[in-house]
């Protein structure tokens, strides 16, 4: 490993779903338009994946559905074990970690104290059965925090930062918005101060407002903390005011990778450009 200032490093991974066969790489990728195997069925949906995060940076990933992002995602928030490769991680002053070596154990504390993630739809990141305080208090709990007077007045400050109104505190996630549902899950997220946050398709199917809102509370966070983000999204506006950097998926493969600008305003690669092209 080297000196610089990266806090998450991913390195040659690959994940398929499927038996494979010798014909596996010669007939899917980007060069032939498909990640399943016409052969043998088996989907390759990470292949050959390299990224670097700067700690303090937003990287956002775009790509049209089944281009391998979503997947990579998991793969970094360890729901997923991927079939070779490396993801290390590296806190300030620490050395590196290689969280693909973690057992189940292992993997679960390091997830629920270094990674928060918010989620396109509010009902996988939170349980609906709970309050809004109940939410956040789950992933406390599962960060190892027993005082209940240090949780709930950590679930208030959340709430407040997040630009939730802190007396509905004990209310169900039923009767709120879904643009407070992404706000809810943004604290939840953030309750255990983690490293690092993924964001997965954060506003899909929010009204342009409220989309805007929850952008410019995401920039505010990333400003104040300084909190290093992965972002995956379809929607290249999106990418535009968030990620500094910017890498493309196609087909279970990273096609092009560059500062932010760049990419959409000089696209090298062809399926980049007919990512631009398609969104003006």
């Amino acid at each position: 490993m080297t000196l610089e200032n990266w806090l998450l490093r991913v390195e040659r991974l690959h994940k398929h779903f499927g038996p494979t066969c010798p014909d596996c790489h010669r007939l899917t990728g980007p060069d032939n338009g498909r990640s399943r195997c016409p052969r043998c069925g088996t989907v390759w949906a990470c292949v050959d994946v390299n990224i670097q995060l700067e700690a303090g940076e937003v990287l956002g990933i775009v790509g049209e559905s089944g281009s391998g992002k979503s997947t990579l995602l998991q793969m970094i928030y360890l729901a997923l074990r991927p079939d070779s490769g490396h993801i290390w991680y590296r806190d300030e002053g620490e050395p590196a970690r290689d969280l693909v070596s973690l057992n189940r154990y292992e993997a679960r504390v390091f997830r629920n104290s270094r990674i928060g993630i918010v989620y396109q739809r509010p009902e996988l990141g939170l349980n609906m059965r709970f309050s809004i305080g109940g939410n956040v208090a789950e992933k406390l709990l599962l960060a190892e925090w027993r005082h209940f007077g240090r949780i709930r007045a950590r679930t208030t400050e959340l709430m407040v930062k997040t630009e939730l109104p802190p007396e509905r505190i004990d209310d169900e996630p039923a009767t709120f918005s879904g643009g407070m549902l992404q706000r809810v899950q943004i604290a939840k997220a953030l309750a255990s101060r983690p490293g690092l946050l993924l964001l997965d398709e954060i506003t899909s199917g929010l009204d342009v407002s409220v989309q805007a809102r929850v952008l410019d509370l995401l920039r505010r966070i990333q400003w104040e903390d300084r909190i290093t983000m992965l972002l995956v999204s379809h929607d290249l506006g999106v990418v535009r005011q968030l990620a500094r950097r910017t890498i493309v998926m196609k087909n279970g493969h990273i096609v092009e990778a560059g500062l932010t600008d760049q990419i959409l305003e000089d696209p090298q690669h062809p399926y980049t450009q007919l990512l631009v092209s398609s969104a003006l």
